[in-house]
């Protein structure tokens, strides 16, 4: 009983290491209990051990198995595959090995039985996922531990037969296993765990095989939502849903969960991310303009009474058709020449298609336009100035007249100098003069838009700068139709 409680205090120091270790994975606990077989013999040492693996199954001659519960294993999941757990066994030995000089019975047998008992901690690497398999879960463990073997154990050079020995030894195991599950939470487990000793078997070490055969017992899974779907797998953790979806809910109940239903308050159709078609023109509400008249798609789901392409919430006439151009009404033509008002350049005047629905200008002939330029030769300035002699306004009304008779003719008014003085002074003087005809002929009524003035100096010549005639054909005013 001593040594039962110091195996019962040992596991509950194990345990309590790996309560250390947080919640992060369905199901994390693992408790796996059953029964276990210690064999000293193929472990590769002097008689009456055998070499490595030698009748590693040679149950009878071998196996030191106590029949009842006497194995407890506590195991937590750290994360990535890799699991801690704490195992406490106990037995009897009474099988330790055979010896070469004694064929006919080969096995060594203690002369009392001797009690075994044994604590482990182990980490465990599962090779489920490396096989791909929920069902079938290989793995390997690495760890140490501590084991006695007493009450008239007769190992050592210093221990005679029936001199009780209290042996307590350390060791190295390296281990082989794998759970069968039949449920989520339940597995028949099977483990092979080599043991080595820190101790020679002279000084009352032990190396030895432990098999153990057990259920296993998956716990501790977290439900925050309680929804009856651990957190592990719930897409949805903080909020109660439905297994279909991954615990994630469906609030309207139309078979859509709500991270991905558009509209997760109305009940609607997949078609339409889970939104809903009141009027049932094919465009979901959400994206429907006129959610309760059936209508186009190609408009929103609003009506298009003439066709014209306009919504008839925004069509100005909703019963004629007409082009969206024009708010859905067609173009009107209020001076009736048959140039649309859109591309008609003078809406309100009848005119023709060749002028852009304006009348067709009427140009003064060549006759005329010498006969302007008959009339500016003869406007006299007074010298060296843009004032006008007093004998020159008859002229200027006479060129006024003519203007008005062509109300749609543009015309440009150029003046010009002779050569004496500077080119800079005559350029001005000319721009100067050209200028005052013009302000003459839009004082007495001609539209300025149609007028330009332009001053070139004593650039463009007529007549000889060289004799006082040719310089009085120089300064001149010339007036031209403008194209």
């Amino acid at each position: 009983m001593k040594n039962l409680s110091r195996l019962m205090f040992a596991m509950l120091l194990l345990i309590g290491f790996s309560n250390a270790n947080a919640q992060d994975q369905n199901n994390p606990w693992a408790i796996t209990f059953g029964v276990n077989a210690v064999d000293v013999y193929p472990v590769g040492g002097n008689s009456p051990q055998g070499d490595y693996f030698d009748e590693f199954f040679n149950v009878n001659d071998h196996w030191n198995i106590l029949p009842s519960l006497s194995t407890l294993r506590v195991g937590k999941y750290l994360g990535d595959n890799f699991s801690f757990s704490a195992t406490g066994s106990l037995n009897r030995i009474e099988k330790i090995g055979e010896t070469s000089g004694n064929p006919g019975n080969p096995s060594v047998t203690l002369s009392d039985e001797a009690s075994y008992y044994s604590v482990d901690g182990d980490v465990t690497y599962s090779l489920a996922n490396l096989f791909n398999t929920t069902k079938f879960e290989p793995y390997l463990g690495v760890g140490g531990g501590y084991s006695w073997v007493e009450e008239n154990a007769q190992f050592g050079n210093n221990n005679a037969a029936g001199k009780q020995a209290k042996l307590g030894f350390g060791t190295l195991n390296g281990s082989l296993g794998f759970n069968y599950w039949f449920t989520d939470n339940i597995a028949l487990n099977l483990q092979s765990k080599y043991k080595h000793s820190f101790t020679e078997l002279s000084e009352g070490g032990v190396t030895h095989f432990q098999h153990s055969a057990g259920i296993a017992v998956k716990f501790g899974g977290k439900d925050t939502d309680g929804d009856g779907i651990y957190d592990k797998d719930d897409a949805c953790p903080e909020v109660a849903g439905l297994e279909a979806f991954n615990g994630c809910p469906d609030t309207d109940g139309d078979g859509i969960e709500d991270s991905k239903d558009d509209c997760p308050n109305e009940a609607g159709l997949a078609e339409f991310n889970g939104c809903p078609d009141t009027d049932g023109d094919g465009v979901a509400d959400k994206d429907d303009d006129c959610p309760t008249v059936a209508g186009l798609k190609a408009l929103n789901g609003c009506p298009d009474k003439d066709g014209d392409g306009v919504a008839d919430g925004k069509d100005n006439c909703p019963d004629e058709a007409g082009p969206v151009a024009n708010n859905g009404c067609p173009w009107s033509d209020k001076d009736k020449d048959g140039v649309l008002d859109k591309d008609d350049q003078c809406p309100d005047e009848a005119g023709t298609v060749a002028n852009n629905g304006c009348p067709e200008v009427v140009v003064p002939t060549q006759e005329v336009i010498n006969q302007l330029n008959s009339y500016a030769k003869t406007i006299l300035f007074d010298t060296g100035k843009s004032s006008f002699k007093q004998e020159t306004y008859p002229v200027l009304q006479a060129i006024t007249a003519i203007l008005k008779e062509y109300p749609k003719a543009n015309f440009t008014i150029e003046g010009h100098t002779d050569s004496v003085g500077s080119k800079a002074l005559n350029q001005r003087l000319s721009d100067s003069r050209a200028n005052a005809v013009m302000a003459y002929l839009v004082e007495n009524g001609i539209a300025g838009q149609r007028l330009t003035a332009y001053g070139f100096g004593e650039d463009y010549p007529i007549s000889s700068n060289a004799t006082r005639a040719g310089r009085a054909e120089n300064r001149r005013v010339e007036v031209k139709l403008k194209n």
